[in-house]
């Protein structure tokens, strides 16, 4: 008979344990999420099963270092952002926009189909991609932002302005912008 990992306590002292049971459980709750956030950032199938996977042993080293100061989820969330930055920060430079880029909010006048957004933001150029989702989509402030990918808030900020005028521009040519 399979235990019952329902409380979060007994599932963290039980991976702390290496209970094989125990990480498969905690495996099995939390891959989708995690899945998909790799993915959003890193727009690449193979990779963001790959990343998953090492991300998942990285949180099977650690999880004795889980303090308890936040949920499970958040605290596997964030070994998965590190992981995925870390990964792009090794294959792409971010680089400064150029600051002449003049303010033009996303604004959305009609219903996006979710999948023509999903695609949009996919197509988006890996730096700024990731800046929007870790701001938009995932909640982070342009300070954590830059912390996490170790640039300026501004160059944050700009990439999150580049990214919301390159879907504007990508959306508009689907007649989904008046």
């Amino acid at each position: 008979m399979a235990k019952d990992y329902s409380n979060e306590n007994e599932l963290v002292k039980a991976c702390i344990e290496q209970d094989t049971h125990a990480q498969f459980a905690l495996f099995e709750k939390y891959k989708v999420a995690m899945f998909n956030l790799i993915f959003r950032i890193c727009n690449d199938y193979d990779s963001s099963n790959d990343q998953l996977q090492e991300g998942f042993i990285e949180v099977f080293k650690n999880i004795k270092n889980f303090r308890r100061e936040s949920t499970l989820g958040a605290w596997i969330k964030r070994i998965m952002i590190r992981k995925v930055l870390k990964e792009l920060r090794s294959a792409y430079r971010f680089e400064e926009l150029d600051e002449q880029i003049q303010s033009n909010d996303l604004m959305i006048d009609q219903w996006i189909d979710a999948e023509m957004l999903d695609l949009a933001i996919r197509r988006l150029p890996e730096s700024c991609r990731t800046v929007f989702v870790l701001y938009e989509i995932e909640g982070y402030s342009h300070r954590e932002i830059a912390q996490m990918l170790k640039v300026s808030e501004g160059t944050s900020k700009s990439q999150l302005h580049y990214a919301k005028k390159c879907l504007q521009k990508s959306l508009s040519k689907n007649y989904y912008f008046k």
